[in-house]
């Protein structure tokens, strides 16, 4: 019984999430960030194939997607940087080994 609760209460959210994408971008700060944390944190990827095909919210979903959601963070590239970095100190030590 808890699954199907739990799947009704996740329909009933994505469902949300969808009137707040027609709307968008005319949506307060709280449902902006609802959203926001609903796409980074809860949604599957069949939640967010759902609400990407469902022709209703598919200006807002694009728009969303662009202003939020492709954008790399400072985070993003920190990783980046990272493993490029990782990546360096490997060759020279291959390059190093090899002399």
């Amino acid at each position: 019984m808890s699954k199907t609760y739990t799947a009704s209460a996740a329909d009933a959210r994505r469902a949300h999430v969808e009137a707040l994408l027609s709307a968008y971008p005319d949506v307060t700060p709280q449902e902006h960030n609802l959203l926001v944390n609903w796409f980074r944190n809860d949604a599957t990827a069949l939640d967010v194939g759902m609400v990407a095909s469902n022709p209703a919210a598919e200006r807002g979903y694009r728009r969303f997607r662009a202003e939020h959601l492709d954008r790399f963070t400072l985070k993003d590239m920190g990783w980046a940087l990272a493993f490029a970095a990782a990546i360096a100190v490997a060759v020279l030590l291959i390059a190093w080994r090899a002399l």
